[in-house]
């Protein structure tokens, strides 16, 4: 079984567009992903979906993704910027439903 590309673009905190081409691999998450192709991801809960420094903009595609689970939209609760199309990247998980996928990562709440 061949393992699927997946194609998704991400902005980055600098305004900085960047098309990347990632191997579907659904144990990874997006923000260990995004670490490794070194964007900066503090990431202080350790992917645990309770810091929110991981909150991107789901810009194109967010009808495609799974929906959020409760313990992502309790901490998206506690970003003043959150909004309809917020999302944690340690929550996405790196699979054919991030295909085509436009994200803008987001500024640090504190």
């Amino acid at each position: 079984m061949h393992s699927k590309m997946i194609e998704l673009t991400v902005i980055d905190r600098q305004g900085q567009e960047k098309a990347l081409q990632l191997v579907e691999a659904e144990e990874a998450n997006l923000m260990e992903t995004l670490k490794n192709h070194d964007y900066e991801m503090r990431a202080t809960c350790g992917g645990l979906a309770l810091c929110a420094d991981c909150h991107c903009l789901i810009l194109k595609g967010q009808d495609q993704l799974a929906e959020p689970q409760d313990e992502e939209l309790m901490t998206l609760e506690t970003r003043p910027d959150a909004q309809d199309n917020s999302r944690l990247a340690c929550q996405l998980k790196v699979s054919s439903d991030l295909h085509g996928v436009l994200l803008q990562l987001t500024n640090y709440a504190n």
